[in-house]
């Protein structure tokens, strides 16, 4: 079976990725994996494809996204990089058997074979964040309550065979996310997770991973018990550790992570481990939080207003067809004199 895994990510999420790929690597040299990245290098770095543990890098100016330039300044960087994932599946799809989404801030920890031995019976595959509901007013709070708001599946993974449901996800979640793939709760989105609640109800030959050893995270450590035995095999409520999601891996992350990890040495062992293999793998010509389309071209940052305006003005978009470009005063100056009144 053919495989192609990607993530999606830019300069700034370098670090992490390289640990996914190099995991990934180690359990599945026979796999396609692809760096889907929206972004252009900073000064003075450039990417050796012969040092990295992936085979490589799409852009995604080279998918079916029209006008992308324009579409792209619609999106900060997360809904960026998320929105890219529904184009970049759609066409793997042409060109594998299988193909697998995995977040950049995912290690794994065991083989995922039997994700294909599953994709032999199911065209489309998911994690729920929550296998079973909390009864802990806190966890309910935290966990229960935002997968309502931010969707039941967590798409940090998604695996789908090439093939008839599967295929049909693959355009769907392509249309959707070309056009409504945006931050906004209260407009009932957010970002690609929301779609996907209703996969069940709109797609045949669905499958669930209720395997608690899939999709570990901050959002699900109140469920899952973390054991690392005599033979160093990670077990989560006694079955194999296969990936770890490390959301949020900083401050945030680790706060969540004390709260649910309570005593788990074992937890705070397999964090410990993520944390100096990300510093391994940092690269110091990327500035923190780099994002090349983060600012105007006169550097000038980007603020989310001027996304929103931007999404929202079909006249505006028509006035200013490459909203990055600042001579002449393009977008930018329109905003700083005429339109600032929209900023009001």
């Amino acid at each position: 079976m053919k495989v192609i895994c990607f993530s999606s990510f830019t300069f700034a999420y370098l670090d992490r990725a390289r640990v996914l790929f190099a995991t990934l690597r180690r359990f599945h040299p026979d796999w396609e994996l692809v760096a889907l990245v929206t972004d252009e290098p900073p000064a003075g770095f450039r990417l050796d494809l012969d040092d990295e543990p992936f085979d490589r890098v799409v852009h995604p100016r080279e998918l079916a996204i029209p006008d992308f330039k324009a579409w792209l300044f619609k999106h900060d960087v997360v809904e960026a990089c998320t929105a890219v994932k529904g184009p970049f599946l759609l066409e793997a799809c042409a060109a594998a058997d299988a193909v697998i989404y995995l977040d950049p801030d995912t290690a794994l920890f065991a083989s995922l074979s039997p994700v294909l031995e599953r994709l032999e019976r199911d065209d489309i595959l998911l994690t729920p964040h929550l296998l079973e509901p909390n009864t802990d007013l806190e966890a309910i709070l935290d966990n229960d309550l935002s997968a309502s708001r931010t969707g039941i599946f967590n798409l940090g993974f998604v695996a789908v065979r090439t093939r008839g449901e599967g295929a049909r996800f693959a355009r769907w979640w392509n249309d959707r996310l070309l056009e409504f793939c945006y931050d906004d709760i209260p407009a009932g989105l957010f970002v690609d997770q929301k779609w996907c609640d209703h996969v069940p109800a709109f797609f045949e030959r669905v499958g669930v991973l209720r395997d608690p050893g899939y999709n570990v995270a901050s959002w699900n450590l109140s469920q899952r018990n973390v054991a690392i035995g005599r033979d160093g095999v990670i077990r989560i409520n006694g079955s194999p550790l296969r990936f770890w999601h490390f959301t949020k891996l900083g401050l945030t992350g680790d706060a969540m992570t004390r709260r649910y990890a309570g005593e788990s040495h074992a937890v705070y062992e397999i964090w410990r481990w993520y944390r100096e293999q990300v510093e391994g793998a940092a690269d110091v010509l990327i500035p923190p939080g780099y994002w090349a389309y983060g600012a105007y071209d006169d550097g000038t940052p980007i603020q989310r207003e001027h996304r929103l305006i931007w999404r929202e003005r079909e006249e505006v978009r028509a006035r200013f067809p490459d909203p990055f470009a600042t001579a002449a005063g393009g977008y930018l100056g329109w905003l700083r004199g005429e339109g600032a009144a929209a900023l009001a």
